[in-house]
């Protein structure tokens, strides 16, 4: 099948999923669910690509593996977040901005469905690589290396507020001593995989879009913005300082001068 049509199939797949998810938070009041079937939508996207695709079999199917093993990871994490806490801030801040307007949502929800073709774009590159032996060794790696980071990132922060006398504070643990979003890093990471597993393709410049577009929407559209303010209304001060000592995305040694860091 054409990658247009591959595309397109992806686009009516989530575009459904995403109508149901909008019917759920409707009934729940709990829109994090958008990123469950995100995640699930992605993962599902390059599983479905690498078999339509006509590609040498061995990348398409560590696309579908190594895709479809993100996805879950990523989708099992976030569910057990919005099946067992309340609405995260981020969208509950949504709710009271646009007053509860499901018409908003809706269209909220099916952006989504549209992001979930764009991120499925790389996967077009790796599907119709004729090579199958360029490369492949590395991706397995850089995916082991990110999944494996973010999973601890995510593992790292649970912990952290599962404690009531965190309550207020800023995660300085681990990972989050050298990122203030380590998991977004390892998220962008990770898209570096299908840019090396699709090595020889003919559509290889297509892979590109993975990562440069993970970047500009965690860096200054929908991850990092929102999170940030989210955080700053809830943690004030200690916040503030996490940012003037910590870097944003990619990780690197703290400053000294946050009296928090030693915490």
């Amino acid at each position: 099948m054409s990658p247009f049509w591959s595309l397109l199939l992806v686009w009516l797949l989530a575009a459904i999923a995403m109508t149901a998810a909008w019917r759920w938070q409707k009934t729940r009041d709990n829109a994090g669910i958008v990123d469950v079937v995100w995640a699930c939508g992605v993962g599902g996207a390059a599983m479905l690509v690498a078999l339509l695709g006509d590609g040498a079999p061995l990348p398409r199917i560590l696309l579908a593996v190594l895709g479809g093993l993100w996805g879950l990871r990523l989708a099992t994490h976030l569910w057990k977040r919005v099946r067992g806490e309340d609405e995260d801030g981020r969208y509950a801040y949504l709710r009271d901005h646009w007053n509860g307007d499901q018409a908003k949502f809706f269209l909220f929800f099916q952006a989504q469905a549209l992001l979930i073709v764009l991120f499925a774009v790389p996967f077009v590159a790796v599907a119709a690589n004729p090579v199958s032996s360029l490369g492949l060794l590395a991706a397995i790696v850089v995916w082991l290396i990110s999944v494996g980071g973010e999973a601890v990132a995510d593992r790292q922060l649970a912990d952290f507020r599962a404690d009531p006398a965190n309550k207020g504070r800023t995660c300085r643990e681990g990972f989050w001593r050298y990122s203030r979003h380590p998991n977004y890093f390892f998220e962008w990471l990770h898209w570096l995989t299908y840019v090396v597993l699709a090595a020889g393709s003919p559509l290889w410049w297509l892979s590109l879009a993975g990562p440069v577009v993970m970047y500009l929407f965690l860096r200054y559209v929908s991850g990092i913005p929102y999170t940030e303010q989210q955080a700053l209304r809830s943690r004030g001060e200690d916040y503030r300082a996490y940012q003037r000592s910590t870097p944003m995305l990619f990780p690197w040694f703290p400053k000294s001068d946050d009296p928090g860091s030693s915490a």
